[in-house]
This record gives C-alpha cells, structure tokens and sequence, in this order.
C-alpha cells in the first residue's frame, strides 16, 4: 500500500508540532548577532534549517530586514529574471457541505447556491479571453453531489475547447478539495495545470476549530492530498497558508516540513506557494481572529519564504493592494492573478454588478491597467504556459531552475507572449511604448541563438501568427 494513500493517511506524521513548539521557543528571543550570521548563510544558498528560519523570522532591526530583502531579490532575480506570470481565478461552483468559520461559502451562509452550467462556463471563459488571460484557477466549493469530480473533468474539457478569435486558455490549474488517488488520474487525463490547495492552517488544533462538522474538518485527509495527487500523476503541487489563522511562524515552518516531505517522498516539492491573508467575508469578522498580521509583517515572510525555498514559485492574489503587490514583487513573488472576480459566474456579473464574492479583493485594477503598471516598473508581464505543455513540469522544472536553464526559455517565452497580448488586447497606449521596452529586454539576453529566435517569433507574431513559444 503506497504511503498515505486513499486508506492510510491518518498516520501522517510530517508535520511535528512538537519539533515546531520546541524550536519557537527556542527562538522566541534571539541576538542581532544570531540574526546576522543565518542572513550570511542564506546568501550561500546552501539550504536552511527549520531553526535558522524561525530565527530570521524574528528580525525587525531596520538594517536586518533590508538586507532580507535585498537578498530575496538578488535570489528572485538570479532564478526568474523579471517576468511576472499572469492568471485569474475561474468561479464555477459556491456549493459548500462545509463550514469553514472563515469562508463566505461556508454551509451556514443561507444564499442562492449555483454551479454553472456549460453555456455560462463558455461565457466566463469567453470574458476571460477577452481580457487576455492564457492562464486560469478552476476554483470550486467541496459538495461531492453537487460538485463531483466528472464535473470538474467536463468543466476543465470546456475550458479548453472554448477558443475564441484571439485568445484561448492554454493552462487551467484547479484549486478543489482533498480527494482521492482515482480522481486525481482523473484530472491528470484531462490536462490539469498544477494542483492546488491550501492548507489553510497547518496547526492540527486551529484546523479543527475552524473546520467544525465539515468534510474537510479532517486534517490528515487535507494534509495528504499531494501524496495522493503525485501517486495519481500530477507533476506539480501547489501549496497555501490563510495568514491570519494561527501563528504565523509556526505555519512559515509547517510549511518548510511539507515541502521537505514532498521532495524526499515524491522527487520534487511545491511548484509554487500561495500566500493569502484573511480577508473579511459573509459571515464573520476579523476583529474575531487573533494572528492577524501587520503589512511589514506580512512583506517579512515573503522575502524570507523565497530565501527558503528558492525555486519555488510565489502567488499573489488581489486580497491584496495595488500598492503592497508592486512592493513584493521585488521581493520575491513571481506569480499575480490580474482582474479577478471572486463568485460564481462573476464576470459576467461583475459587467451586471451583481456578483456575490467568496472573499473582498483590494486590487481592481484591469489586466491591461496591471500589465502597464508592471511594464513601468520594469517587469515583463508572462502569460507564458509553455512549461507545461512541453513537459517542463515537476521534477524536470527543477532540475531547469535549479541550474539556471530555465532563463533561457522563461524570459524569451515571457517577450512574446507580452507582444502578443500587446497586438490582440493593447490599447494605443501599450502598443506605443511596448516595442521599445521588448528590444530594451532582447539586449539582455544572453544567447545569441536564443535571441534570434525570439527576434524572428516576434516578426512572425507581426505577421499573424501565434502562440509562439520555445
């Protein structure tokens, strides 16, 4: 029988709350000088213990976070260079058996349940395209009648059969509940992304206390989705923490211990780590949370969860500022959702102001008004999916990112799609300023063989082609 398979998860025992309570004591006062030594060790990039994070998690020294920072950049910069991929999120279903205190989905919430039928997905995906978006997150409430897996097998066909004259989504990752190996092959077969979930909160007794009389109030079951997703076949993984729930440091390292898992259980760890903090919704208030953390706080753990797991990708949601996002790309994101709506069927009714949201955002802004602020700021904007359909996934991803290979198709791929976003989708604005930003970015490629490619994909993009990638 595999380990932590369908059966035998409850034995799971990867996540050693004691070792976790042991080292935060530990830590709970620490030295300038303790500090300073673990950021010299991070800058060799040799790995860091779980002793080491909970120390620098302490930092608050002004000089001290700086260098945090500059070291969290110098290692984003070194793996991604400075693209930013792009992605919304895709509602299909609020139907929700559980009663998660924190979700405006959650069962208690008497509202006009609904999950979208095939004419309403093709006219979401549709708005979706219109906007430019090449990449989505199938997001969907756990209802295993209303919502079962062939559901989200149809919706994923769907999605991918709805093309429209100018665009098309090349990648759906799904964000659904903790299932079985069975239904992961499933999803496998129909061409999932990455999966996602988010453990929500990694401290066995908040779990509980959050997920009252709920599917998903079984914590063993949650914990070991990924085991169970990799056994079914899925290259890649990605994880979460709703800051906000509990201490925010014994979740940065419960994190560190899945990942550590995954990668001497699987091969390989998160394809990327999701960072959301609690955000007020139907049905609760967040005077009512305790853990709620501050926005340098915030920015801390961030810059420290890339110095940690360096070739991990990082995601941003619009829970977050315009303003708070602008700063952490520079310090370790990679990844930004762009014009997200939050509810089933919300672009449409978004267009109708009538959407009903799982959570508030605080980032409205346009994917174009997004890809221009990004431009300004020296970003390249990705709606690049290439990765996955050339079979850079997984392990084999890593093995690119980790010896640097990765630059040579990623920030090529990231050019060209930016041009062709700018051709289908740009205002007058864009188009006039996007040329000079993408011939200021060819000069810094380093490959002459490369360099000419993307010269010539960007001249056939001109020409009428597209969906050009290396």
């Amino acid at each position: 029988m595999p380990k932590y398979g369908d059966q035998n998860y409850k034995q799971a025992d990867f996540i050693n709350h004691e070792l976790i309570g042991e080292i935060l004591t530990k830590t709970e006062v620490v030295t300038e000088s303790q500090i300073a030594s673990v950021i010299e060790k991070a800058k060799h990039r040799n790995g860091l213990s779980y002793e080491d994070i909970a120390i620098i998690l302490q930092a608050t020294n002004p000089n001290h976070l700086k260098m945090i920072y500059n070291l969290a950049a110098e290692i984003k910069q070194s793996i991604y260079g400075n693209r930013v991929v792009l992605f919304a999120p895709l509602y299909v279903s609020n139907y929700c058996v559980n009663n998660c205190v924190y979700c405006g989905y959650k069962r208690d919430n008497k509202f006009a349940r609904r999950k979208l039928t095939e004419p309403e997905i093709r006219e979401e995906v549709r708005i979706l395209e219109s906007m430019g978006h090449k990449r989505i997150a199938l997001e969907a409430g756990e209802d295993p009648v209303n919502c079962d897996i062939d559901y989200i097998v149809d919706t994923l066909r769907i999605i991918y059969d709805e093309v429209s004259e100018n665009s098309n989504i090349r990648r759906a990752n799904v964000n659904i509940a903790s299932t079985t190996i069975e239904n992961y092959e499933k999803l496998k077969a129909a061409g999932i992304g990455t999966y996602i979930l988010f453990q929500e909160t990694y401290h066995k007794p908040t779990y509980e206390k959050m997920h009252p009389k709920s599917l998903k109030g079984d914590y063993e079951y949650h914990l070991t989705a990924f085991d169970r997703a990799m056994q079914g076949g899925l290259d890649d993984v990605g994880a979460g923490v709703l800051f906000g729930l509990s201490d925010y440091r014994f979740e940065v390292l419960a994190l560190m211990m899945h990942n550590a898992h995954l990668e001497s259980n699987h091969g390989v760890g998160f394809h990327t780590i999701s960072v959301p903090r609690l955000k007020k919704a139907e049905g609760m208030e967040l005077k009512e949370y305790d853990h709620l953390i501050d926005d340098d706080t915030f920015k801390k753990i961030v810059a420290i969860l890339r110095i940690a797991v360096p070739f991990t990708g990082i995601i941003l949601s619009t829970r977050e500022t315009k303003e708070i996002r602008n700063e952490l790309l520079h310090h370790g994101v990679s990844q930004l959702s762009a014009g997200s709506c939050t509810g089933v069927g919300g672009y449409k009714e978004n267009e109708m102001e009538e959407e009903i949201k799982q959570f508030t955002i605080s980032d409205e802004r346009s994917p174009l008004e997004v890809i221009k602020g990004l431009i300004n700021d020296g970003f390249i904007p990705s709606h690049c999916t290439s990765c996955y359909r050339m079979g850079r996934t997984g392990d084999r991803f890593m093995s690119l990112a980790k010896t640097g290979a990765i630059q040579h198709v990623c920030q090529p791929n990231a050019l060209m799609t930016l041009k062709e976003y700018a051709l289908d989708f740009g205002d007058e604005e864009l188009k006039a300023s996007v040329d000079g930003f993408i011939e200021s970015q060819i000069e810094k490629i380093q490959r002459d063989d490369i360099k000419s490619k993307v010269i010539q994909g960007l001249s056939d993009l001109t020409d009428g082609k597209r969906d050009i990638y290396l």
